[in-house]
């Protein structure tokens, strides 16, 4: 089984700065693609940022130019740096690993969320 642990989330002011992490542990042969999620009060969880295992990365239009999603293969942990945050970014952020399992099982599998409040 395959467990995701989020940090980093909080309270901040617009224009600034936050860098979530998430750590991916468990029977895992190959972690294929991890992104970040998120779901504001009022909306669907929407796709925020995706980076393969070789480095591909995608973004949702509204964060292009201010979020960098990246990952450290060797301790199975994905990272989002925020900038220039927006009060429309504010949302329970999400982390996604897409795996297989060390029976070669795929699995897909999601963090317990994280808060993320950019408000004045």
């Amino acid at each position: 089984q395959v467990q995701l642990v989020e940090s980093g989330g909080g309270l901040v002011q617009p224009g600034g700065s936050l860098r979530l992490s998430c750590e991916v542990s468990g029977s895992i042969f190959r972690i294929n693609v991890m992104g970040w999620y998120r779901q504001g009060p009022r909306n669907k969880r929407e796709m925020v940022a995706v980076v393969t295992s070789g480095g591909t990365t995608n973004y949702a239009d509204s964060v292009k130019g201010r979020f960098t999603i990246s990952r450290d293969n060797a301790k199975n942990t994905a990272y989002l740096q925020m900038n220039s945050l927006k009060p429309e970014d504010t949302a329970v952020y999400y982390c996604n690993a897409d795996s297989l399992s060390a029976g070669l099982e795929r699995e897909i599998s999601w963090g317990q969320g994280t808060q993320v409040t950019v408000s004045s």
